[in-house]
């Protein structure tokens, strides 16, 4: 199972839509100052997580832990995270774009993320 890197750009930019506004996490996303930059870097992570490689070696390593380290995610913003995540890939199965296992097999690393942002993050501070 492989998802197109077009379609892994609009998920990502189907959520930064939605996280960009939230009230409780929204103001880390507004933080961003170049989307431009910023979305297809996310969109190559997501496609080295999935699909376990990416054409898009210019935007390689990332170091998930380093760069959210200065942002002081609490816990509760954590979760919220996930839950706008699970709710977009639901979005996206709706419309047929995305399949249920493709969005098991997202959520299984976003599960990962979490527990990883959580224990060295969260659990650090």
């Amino acid at each position: 199972m492989m998802i197109q890197r077009p379609l892994i750009l609009e998920i990502i930019e189907s959520f930064y839509e939605v996280a960009t506004r939230d009230f409780l996490i929204g103001y880390h996303f507004r933080g961003i100052e170049d989307f431009d930059t910023h979305i297809p870097r996310i969109a190559t992570f997501w496609e080295v997580q999935l699909n376990g490689f990416t054409e898009h070696k210019e935007e390689l390593p990332f170091n998930l832990i380093k760069v959210h380290a200065p942002l002081g995610i609490k816990i509760g913003e954590l979760g919220r995270w996930v839950v706008l995540f699970r709710q977009n890939l639901d979005l996206f199965v709706k419309k047929q774009s995305i399949t249920e296992d493709e969005a098991l097999s997202w959520m299984k690393k976003v599960d990962w993320f979490e527990e990883k942002l959580r224990s060295r993050l969260i659990g650090a501070s």
